[in-house]
């Protein structure tokens, strides 16, 4: 599982140094989001659900939340969003932190349940955090593909 999940964030991260910081803010039409907002999400999404962000993990900026946090949209940051160069780092340094993570941590139950899913243990729930990890990966990819054909 965890060969999955870092094959998978090596992916995310070899395809963010492909961009440019221009494309990474450009709205495709029929996308609510941006680029910028799927990479930052897939971070923040990470974060909350393994570490408990931003009540129990200062690893990430605590704005973080309200510019990549699920219902947000970069129509409405009041913040300036981090560099893809920052976003990368961050990226590299969860990676890091989460394939340190051992076995007894994914075979301990979960202390919250979610609104989705019926996750018992954080192993399941990370298999989801990689499923949705590469969601968001082919989100922008379909979404760079729009803007360059623009």
């Amino acid at each position: 599982m965890i060969e999955v999940f870092e094959y998978t964030r090596n992916a995310v991260i070899s395809y963010v140094n492909t961009l440019d910081e221009g494309a990474a803010d450009k709205k495709a039409p029929y996308f609510n989001n941006t680029i910028r907002w799927h990479i930052g999400h897939i971070l923040v999404a990470a974060e909350s659900l393994l570490f408990g962000f931003p009540k129990h993990s200062t690893n990430i900026p605590e704005h973080y939340e309200k510019l990549f946090g699920t219902g947000t949209k970069p129509s409405d940051w009041k913040n300036e969003p981090p560099s893809l160069k920052e976003l990368v780092d961050q990226l590299e340094a969860q990676k890091n932190r989460i394939m340190a993570l051992d076995d007894s941590f994914f075979e301990k139950n979960l202390p919250f349940t979610l609104p989705f899913g019926n996750f018992k243990t954080f192993g399941e729930l990370f298999q989801m955090i990689i499923q949705h990890e590469s969601e968001h990966l082919g989100k922008a990819k379909a979404m760079h593909q729009v803007i360059t054909k623009s």
